[in-house]
């Protein structure tokens, strides 16, 4: 194998060595791309700062650039992206989690819906800071301050100010929540990383959780505790802390790669898996991958590359029903859903220039002195992941602003009960209430939005849930969260060119986390068929200044014009890699 030479990134930006780019964006909550691109002549720099993306160019004629990780980030600091398994955890309180407005109101309803025998609340967060060396009294200092912030530094503590409320009262108990141990969270990536900038690099994580101490007037009974703690956390990502973290290590063992006996057992093999994993996989799937692997294959496959197909294939990523040949009756339709669809922009193209491609459309804008289409991305997967389909149209464009629209059920709200909503309509109990997905997926889009600077200028909500005439009952049981976006691009840059032989494929963005890589599948299967594991899988990791970071690097590229060194970027959507093939 040819040696391995380092290139890093601003030369090839500023013009010393042209190169051309084909980039392909990662998005499973890592905010990744991939860049497909020419290497001409000698090694050049691209440098952001005091910083530099580094490139590893392997091979001597076609070499190839693979970057998993960061997007600014030196050379030197690489290993940082490395997480060390920490030796000791400390820990940091301040008071209060909530300001009092917010406690009182989450008092009322802890005294509506668990027990009137509480009485009071109190609340503080934790700072648990993993370490692989013991920090020297200095930079203690320097933690504490970074902690403190710049005002009350009296309210931040190495000792819990509730317990030492908890001795005052006869009947009192503390309730701790936090992310779950089993990956780090953005949060914690981006805290690391500053207290790296500050020369604190033994700090290998940092992690928030809430405490809460509950007064009541009796001994609250365990229901009641685990009640409240329900209420209080999201048990997708996050967890009950039952004693005081002393290390960051879970008792989770990776999973084997195993070997699916279809050679043997056939089809009943590949619906067991299939049941086991949320591989989403119908009637047709079942018979057709059996028969792809006894008969053409010829051998077993493994649970990899079965939830590589699973998120390659699924209706999310492919979208085999809507391209599909549809038979009603047993009569053939004379076209696809999806044609069906095409049709009005075929019928009406107007000003549209791009349609149906790229997880967006644009239509042609007008700017000062220079025409160009604008592109209003519809993909419906979150704010996060619409921002990068934004940037990702063409060879790349520009992020301006959002849309956000939410169908839920019935809202029920205690003492403004809508005349048709019916108190006797039963609800799933492993989905949130309307009321409640409503309040936070409102509040995710926008903490999401601010957290990368994109405005949320506009946006509807509806509410239905009614018992029609007939019998039948109709409700948004499963909500619709819409996210759309306006962007802003080039006309030299609508249209994405075709890899050539020798180009880079470079991967930018955060790092990869198993969270969230069954959302291609897990899209495309019933509500209610999936277990909250599977459910688990299909939640992603957002990380809004990262995917800020990734647009820089994007931004910097288009606003070179013609010399733009990206040829294709794509938005590698939910699945991970499988959903790159």
């Amino acid at each position: 194998m040819a040696g391995v030479r380092d290139i890093t990134a601003a030369e090839f930006l500023q013009g010393t060595n042209r190169q051309s780019l084909f980039l392909h964006r990662n998005s499973v909550k890592q905010r990744s791309h991939v860049l497909w691109g020419k290497l001409q002549g000698r090694s050049s720099a691209l440098g952001f700062g005091k910083k530099s993306v580094l490139l590893s160019c392997r091979g001597r004629q076609k070499p190839i650039a693979v970057i998993s990780g960061g997007v600014s980030v030196s050379k030197d600091e690489q290993s940082s992206l490395i997480e060390r398994p920490a030796s000791e955890v400390i820990h940091f309180y301040r008071v209060p989690l909530i300001q009092e407005s917010a406690k009182s109101e989450l008092l009322k309803t802890v005294q509506t819906k668990i027990s009137n025998q509480i009485v009071g609340l109190k609340t503080e967060q934790c700072f648990n800071i993993g370490l692989d060396l013991q920090l020297s009294s200095e930079k203690l200092s320097v933690l504490k301050w970074l902690l403190q912030e710049t005002y009350e530094p009296e309210n931040l503590g190495a000792e819990s100010f509730l317990e030492k409320k908890k001795q005052e009262g006869l009947n009192a108990v503390i309730v701790e929540v936090g992310p779950r141990l089993s990956f780090t969270t953005a949060w914690s990536s981006n805290a690391v990383s500053i207290c790296k900038a500050c020369g604190l690099s033994e700090v290998t994580r940092l992690e928030r959780s809430r405490r809460y101490l509950l007064f009541s007037k009796g001994t609250l009974p365990d229901h009641q505790v685990n009640e409240f703690a329900a209420m209080v956390h999201d048990r997708m990502t996050e967890c009950v802390y039952t004693q005081k973290l002393t290390s960051f290590e879970t008792s989770v063992v990776p999973e084997e790669v195993r070997c699916i006996p279809v050679m043997e057992r056939g089809r009943k093999a590949l619906e067991e898996i299939n049941q086991e994993m949320g591989l989403a996989f119908d009637e047709q799937d079942l018979q057709y991958y059996t028969r792809l692997f006894r008969e053409d294959i010829k051998r077993n496959p493994t649970t990899v590359e079965l939830f590589d197909i699973a998120q390659s294939n699924s209706e999310h990523s492919r979208h085999w029903f809507f391209t599909g040949k549809i038979i009603i009756d047993g009569q053939p339709m004379d076209r696809t859903l999806m044609q069906i669809v095409k049709s009005t922009l075929q019928a009406n193209p107007n000003n549209s220039v791009i349609g149906f491609k790229d997880n967006s459309s644009a239509i042609k804008g007008f700017l000062v002195k220079q025409m160009r289409p604008a592109p209003y991305p519809g993909a419906e997967t979150g704010a996060g992941g619409r921002i990068r389909d934004t940037h990702a149209t063409g060879r790349g464009s520009y992020v301006v602003a959002a849309t956000a629209g939410y169908c839920v059920g019935n809202l029920n709200m205690e003492g403004s009960y809508a005349p048709w909503e019916d108190s006797s309509f039963a609800y799933p109990s492993n989905l949130a209430s309307p009321l409640q997905i409503l309040i936070d997926a409102s509040n995710g889009a926008s903490d999401y939005g601010n957290k990368f600077g994109e405005p949320l200028i506009q946006g509807y909500t509806r509410t239905f849930g009614m018992r029609l005439p007939s019998g039948d009952r109709r409700e948004w049981l499963k909500p619709i969260m819409f996210s759309g976006g306006i962007g802003q691009i080039d006309h030299t840059h609508i249209s994405k060119g075709e890899p050539d032989i020798g180009m880079l494929v470079v991967k930018i963005g955060g790092p990869a986390y198993r969270i969230g890589m069954g959302g291609g599948a897990a899209s495309s299967m019933v509500s209610g068929q999936n277990d909250a594991e599977l459910d688990f899988n299909a939640v992603q990791r957002g990380d809004a200044e990262m995917a800020q970071k990734l647009y820089r690097v994007v931004r910097s590229c288009i606003e070179m014009g013609e010399n733009n060194p990206i040829i294709s970027i794509h938005d590698q959507g939910a699945g991970g890699n499988c959903n790159v093939c």
